[in-house]
């Protein structure tokens, strides 16, 4: 009988295992089907928010293709970083790099309805975020301690909160849409619900890689119902695919360079809470894949890979990269820790980033169809940070820290009128949300002392009642 088997328990626990061809590549390509559809969304949604590149006749059609295929090569070469390692960069960890939600909510507002003239300005902040997010890799080892679960629990849960209206807005009908009798139509729902119903359905009655790969797969269950209700036709597929080059190289400052303050510094704060982010997934992935905390070295060797995988894809044209928490869980769930397995994946990436093709197919899905999937997708962003806010001790002390930076960080999201008279890059930097929360989580993290969460409540409900501490005398 055939060998079928992966490897035995320590040698999957083992980083520097590398399974068999036959095994690590369809392990890798595995990788890269889970995090593909989120690698690429935050390009559609930047472009988008800055009104380009939707419809083959647009003019600006080849830029929207330019930023996908940016967002697969980049997501490639990071990944790469990661699990190869150049010196103290990367973590020697199977850690695959794409495309942040986490800067979403500052990219947004840069761009909004300003057309490709916006890129400039926002590249020039990629790359200096990025080259900041690698210089935290000297100091995050020793400012770990500031960021617990609860920190990092309560970042992730933000990052998804602060998108789902995204998703939202996408099933209805896009942002264009917004004021048109066609928005929230039954029609631009229905194609939305089957990438959802597709997708839950495969998920929870499924096994394997049909399962891991639901939300792909209910993506494409959503375009084939777009085209038999005449949402999307073969003429636009074809054009899209005529109008891409087979193969093309990345050009470098493709849409130049601008320094803008409010670009700089709202990717350099990003890049902390991005780094709080990657401190997460790289535990998650020691815990859930060896049974073991990660080394200071794999923390900061991971940093180092987010910020420079981030400034390389700056200077191209590509959008900052993080650790994907999604491929955290699927190293838990097939229990495969190899590095190398991910190399095959980002290999795959690369590959499928040199060939604007890809790009051309990806383009043609309607928005409604992709609103379906981020829906999804965004969810299970929140999902993932109250996994890891599981790990938190409840005591009254960390209920309040976590009730007043979730209050005022989702507070700032939905009402930022609230700030309004703040100046620009300020006003943008509060009302992402993100920041306030996790400034807001951090510093009473450090200064709240945990010896009195309890005793301080036991004395003052003692006081109220007549008994403990709190008591009279004699009573």
């Amino acid at each position: 009988m055939a060998d079928t088997s992966i490897g035995t328990p320590a040698q999957l626990r083992d980083p520097n295992y590398t399974p068999g061809l036959g095994k690590a590549i369809p392990l890798g390509i595995q990788h890269v089907l889970a995090m593909f559809v989120s690698n690429v969304t935050p390009a559609i949604i930047v472009a988008g928010a800055a009104g380009f590149g939707f419809g083959s006749n647009s003019p600006d059609f080849p830029e929207l293709l330019y930023l996908i295929q940016m967002s697969m090569l980049f997501a490639g070469v990071a990944t790469l970083l990661q699990t190869i390692t150049v010196g103290p960069v990367g973590a020697a960890l199977p850690i695959v790099q794409g495309t942040s939600f986490a800067f979403l909510p500052i990219m947004i507002p840069l761009v909004a309805g300003k057309g490709v003239d916006a890129l400039a300005a926002l590249f020039g902040g990629v790359i200096i975020g990025g080259l900041f997010h690698a210089v935290l890799g000297l100091f995050i080892g020793k400012i770990r301690f500031a960021l617990p679960p609860l920190v990092t629990g309560l970042v992730v849960t933000m990052i998804g909160l602060a998108l789902v209206k995204v998703g939202i807005q996408y099933a209805a009908g896009g942002v264009p849409a917004i004021g048109t009798p066609e928005y929230g139509s039954l029609l631009n729902w229905s194609a939305a619900l089957v990438v959802i119903f597709v997708t839950l359905g495969l998920k929870f009655f499924t096994k394997g890689m049909i399962s891991i790969s639901a939300v792909l797969i209910g993506l494409i269950a959503g375009y084939v119902y777009a085209l038999a209700v005449g949402m999307l036709s073969f003429e636009a597929i074809a054009t899209s695919w005529e109008r891409s080059a087979a193969f093309a190289l990345p050009q470098p400052f493709k849409y130049g360079f601008e320094f803008s303050t409010a670009a700089i510094v709202g990717f350099c704060l990003m890049a902390f809470i991005s780094a709080i982010e990657t401190v997460g997934d790289v535990s998650g992935i020691t815990k859930g894949g060896a049974g073991r905390e990660a080394t200071d070295k794999e923390i900061e060797g991971a940093t180092y890979a987010d910020g420079l995988g981030s400034a390389l894809a700056g200077v191209f044209g590509g959008f900052p990269n993080t650790s994907f928490s999604q491929n955290v869980g699927l190293i838990a769930m097939t229990g495969v820790m190899s590095r190398h397995v991910v190399t095959c994946g980002a290999i795959f990436l690369i590959i499928c980033g040199l060939i604007p093709k890809v790009g051309g197919v990806i383009r043609t899905v309607p928005i409604e169809v992709l609103g379906g999937g981020v829906i999804v997708m965004f969810g299970m962003v929140v999902a993932a940070g109250i996994s890891m806010l599981s790990d938190v001790d409840w005591n009254r002390r960390n209920m309040v820290i976590f009730a007043i930076a979730l209050s005022v960080g989702l507070g700032l999201q939905l009402e930022p009128g609230a700030v309004q008279y703040l100046p620009d890059t300020l006003r943008i930097l509060m009302t992402s949300g993100l920041l306030p929360a996790a400034l807001i989580a951090i510093v009473l993290n450090l200064i709240l002392p945990e010896e009195l969460s309890d005793e301080a409540t036991e004395e003052v409900s003692g006081g109220l009642t007549g008994h403990g501490k709190g008591s009279l005398p004699g009573k």
